[in-house]
């Protein structure tokens, strides 16, 4: 019977002492997607609220612009490679007859003058072929990372434009993560480190998180004037369906 007095009195000290703050919850990773080639939106695949995974198609471009600077490109790799290929003919038969003393040493070095200039023009049209590939691959949107749309600011038949800013047109955010963030006294962050488990509560729901980071700088101040540092607590919800900016409580210890 002592025994489990003593447990219970235990257990009680132990949640006397624990401290709930309240936090709000964030995306654990949020990013704006946008394509780096103009163009105008053929398709969108998705909506708000839908669950994608790495290295889906989000959005399309129309690619018919791209599409023949491919064929353009590869055409004129074609000819390069002709002339390169013809250039080194001649130039291994100038060489044969500079060896047997037929011609002299500047018909030799014209000869691979000649065959330097159209390498160079090969390798140039190659490079422009790469780049001609790139831009229509990057008329296809697609996503970073396992995710959910959080936004969606683009429709078909609109026009975009890649700037120095460009327009975002889907936003994401890492699926299956949550921050929970909180704003604490120096004195809780004492009790903590980077890893340390924490409970997470949502309403009545509850979730283990671990710490993700502690801040070093306040990034404001409580109504005594005690400066408050940021803490983010990651945790992984499951199923459920939560949104950021809703309210949370943390139980620190």
């Amino acid at each position: 019977m002592k025994r489990w007095l003593w447990m219970a009195i235990w257990l009680v000290s132990g949640a006397a002492q624990a401290t709930e703050v309240p936090a709000v919850l964030q995306w654990s990773q949020r990013v704006e997607l946008s394509t780096p080639v103009s163009g105008v939106v053929q398709t969108v695949s998705v909506a708000v609220g839908e669950r994608v995974r790495q290295g889906q198609v989000l959005l399309r471009l129309d690619e018919q612009l791209y599409a023949g600077r491919v064929e353009e490109a590869a055409a004129m790799v074609a000819r390069n490679r002709e002339d390169a290929a013809e250039t080194q003919r001649e130039l291994k038969r100038v060489q044969e007859l500079y060896d047997r003393t037929v011609i002299s040493i500047s018909e030799l070095e014209q000869a691979r003058l000649r065959h330097a200039r159209t390498t160079a023009q090969l390798k140039e049209s190659q490079a422009r072929q790469k780049q001609a590939q790139k831009n229509r691959e990057d008329t296809l949107l697609r996503a970073p990372f396992d995710a959910v749309v959080v936004a969606r600011q683009v429709e078909p038949g609109q026009a975009v434009a890649a700037t120095l800013q460009p327009q975002s047109l889907l936003v994401v955010a890492r699926a299956g993560e949550m921050l929970a963030r909180s704003q604490v006294q120096e004195t809780q962050l004492a009790n903590l480190k980077v890893g340390q488990e924490v409970d997470v509560s949502v309403g009545k729901q509850r979730f283990r998180g671990k710490v993700r980071t502690m801040g070093l700088e306040p990034t404001t101040r409580d109504k005594s004037g005690l400066p408050l540092y940021p803490l983010d607590v990651i945790f992984v919800p499951g199923e459920t369906q939560l949104r950021a900016g809703a309210a949370a409580t943390l139980n620190l210890p």
